[in-house]
């Protein structure tokens, strides 16, 4: 019956064994992710009912949003979740880029130096720093920027870090990205990031670490907040949101530092206390709810889609058997033939706009064109089956989310069987 309905949906016979024979071997290593999604879950419900969320917490408000219980408690829950001093969590925050450059803009001052000691930043956020002249960006407003690379080996480059460091008494605060972006280097774990944010507080404890967390959220029982973290950030149609919340984005930190981001949103001498959650909170909470096992699933169908593409002799990032610490799995075919059709199949396996085809499209925020395939209920969320890269070389493909797992395996599979029919890839 189960091959059945795979073909009356395009997935052939040798298609579906080949996957079938991947997914037989990964049943530790589910259980592991289950195990994780488990505590996950029992750590967002803690929260929540340690806040006392009420049905009356569900109901929002319009207009100024003045004593907006909802969304004061949510960000209560959040706070409590990330183990910060404070939290702002709104749906006027736009996406993910808008809550970094929202968190960058209101802590840092002019004449002060932003220093990435990860290397080069996620595309879109070149254009804020100002690396890509923009209107607004933190340039304009005489804000300087630095980098220390990564090793060749993936690992931190302590002393170009610390030399950085004291050369630069400017340096207000280091943003860490969590995640690879549109880059093939390692994905950073939260036991990474807090050696890294040690070993930058003990030379400059004035420094404030921000640590960008998208797709990282729930992928381990622990955030980069509990070893020292003094900001995350992330967006609401990403992990957080569970594939519910509809828009949104999150800081979670040091009092100070969600302050000066609540000035910034609103307006100098009304921060939190303006901006209504209108009809938004249920979907906010119950996405949040949800999130562990929708984390979880969305991590499954990563390390599938790697022990496929692995198995066929592509790049992966991660490996197949590397341990994750984000959703994002990369897959280099060296050919923009490869991206296209991977696209292509993720799109064609959606339950919205499935009939839709994707092509590569000058996309604001890059440098080159960028394919998306992306048929969500929610437009542009990336904690649904999503897929997406830039088509230059080496021409790699950023496969994400999957609010099921048997979704995720579907898209997986459509996107194999497109590679097959396309004579890019024989079994």
């Amino acid at each position: 019956m189960k091959t059945n309905i795979y073909k009356e949906m395009g997935i052939s016979d040798e298609v579906f064994s080949f996957g079938d024979e991947i997914l037989n071997s990964l049943k530790d290593r589910f259980q592991r992710i289950d195990e994780t999604a488990e505590y996950n879950q029992m750590k967002v419900l803690k929260a929540m009912q340690e806040n006392q969320v009420s049905e009356a917490c569900l109901l929002g408000t319009t207009g100024y949003g003045y004593n907006d219980i909802g969304r004061d408690k949510l960000e209560k829950v959040y706070a409590s979740i990330f183990h910060t001093e404070d939290a702002l969590v709104r749906p006027q925050i736009t996406c993910g880029t808008h809550a970094l450059a929202l968190s960058l803009m209101s802590n840092l001052r002019p004449g002060d130096m932003l220093f990435s000691p990860v290397g080069k930043p996620y595309d879109t956020l070149e254009e804020v720093i100002g690396i890509r002249p923009s209107k607004g960006s933190l340039a304009e407003y005489g804000i300087t920027y630095t980098q220390v690379d990564l090793l060749p080996d993936g690992s931190f480059d302590f002393d170009g870090i610390k030399k950085t460091l004291l050369d630069n008494p400017n340096i207000r605060l280091a943003t860490i990205q969590r995640s690879k972006g549109y880059q093939t280097r390692p994905t950073l774990s939260v036991e990474r990031i807090g050696e890294l944010i040690k070993f930058i507080k003990d030379i400059r404890s004035d420094v404030i670490c921000m640590v960008d967390n998208c797709y990282g959220e729930f992928v381990e029982t622990i955030e980069p907040t509990d070893l020292g973290a003094d900001m995350v950030v992330g967006s609401l149609i990403k992990n957080p949101g569970g594939g519910l919340a509809p828009i949104g984005g999150y800081i979670a930190g040091k009092k100070a530092c969600v302050e000066n981001a609540a000035y910034r949103l609103t307006s100098p001498g009304l921060g939190k206390e303006v901006g209504a959650s209108l009809g938004i909170l249920p979907q906010f909470y119950q996405g949040l709810f949800l999130a562990p096992t929708v984390t979880a699933s969305a991590l499954k169908g990563a390390v599938f889609a790697a022990n496929i593409y692995e198995k066929l002799g592509f790049s992966v990032h991660p490996s197949a058997t590397e341990e994750r610490f984000d959703i994002i799995q990369a897959v280099t075919f060296g050919k923009s033939e490869g991206v296209i059709a991977f696209c292509e199949g993720v799109q064609e396996a959606a339950p919205v706009d499935s009939f839709v085809t994707p092509k590569p499209w000058d996309m604001p925020g890059y440098d080159a064109q960028v394919i998306m395939a992306a048929g969500a209920f929610v437009s542009g969320s990336s904690i649904e089956l999503s897929a997406d890269g830039p088509i230059k070389e080496p021409y790699t493909v950023f496969f994400q989310g999957g609010l099921t797992f048997p979704h995720a395996k579907f898209g997986i599979l459509k996107t194999l069987q497109k590679l097959v029919d396309r004579g890019l890839v024989v079994l």
